[in-house]
């Protein structure tokens, strides 16, 4: 007879199976996206490139919106580790970032695919992770704008919640200039502009 913790131990066993299945599936999803972009892929063309049935995809994720957001997260969690080094500098990390992508246009075009579909009504799950996304940047950046001005290394007139919507507008739209027109905009170079409207306090 099987007792309760045998039970127990194939409950884990089969999450801990089915973790890795997902995990496998949003790291072809990322190698994907990074090599063709995005586009307007549905869920069946995803599972069809990435050799994933529509029917095990679903299992997974319930809808496109939901994939995407979920492969751009473990995109993010997956890179964020090589910004550390200028993270208190949010115009600097920001210029990171954007060196980042140059070696993955792909993804930068799943990001822009992401915040163009958040602001209609029918992407309400995107809507959701972009406008927190946004919200918890501003802060992040907002936070290291204040502490730039605590230490006396930004002016302490400028409203950190304002600077960091700026620095965000312009990453972003930068990133999509460069998208269509990559020798014709350096966004890192472009971005460091910025720091000229971070003067010292005096």
């Amino acid at each position: 007879m099987t007792t309760a913790p045998d039970y127990e131990a194939a409950g884990r066993r089969s999450r801990t199976k089915g973790e890795a299945r997902r995990r496998q599936i949003l790291d072809s999803a990322i190698e994907l996206f990074a090599e063709r972009g995005v586009d307007a892929a549905s869920l069946r063309s995803i599972g069809e490139a990435i050799g994933v049935s529509h029917t095990a995809l679903r299992h997974y994720f319930a809808s496109r919106d939901e994939l995407l957001v979920e492969v751009y997260r473990a995109h993010e969690a997956s890179t964020s580790e090589g910004i550390r080094d200028v993270e208190s500098d949010p115009v600097r990390a920001m210029a990171a970032t954007a060196e980042r992508n140059r070696s993955i246009p792909g993804l930068v075009q799943l990001y822009t695919t992401l915040t163009t579909d958040a602001i209609q009504e029918q992407h309400p799950q995107t809507q959701g992770f972009v406008r927190e996304r946004f919200r918890s940047l501003r802060g992040a950046i907002a936070g290291q704008i204040k502490d730039g001005q605590e230490a006396g290394t930004i002016a302490a007139g400028l409203p950190p919640e304002d600077v960091a919507a700026l620095i965000i507008a312009a990453s972003d739209g930068l990133q999509i200039q460069w998208l269509l027109d990559p020798e014709a905009v350096d966004v890192g170079r472009v971005l460091s502009l910025l720091e000229q409207l971070l003067p010292p306090h005096p």
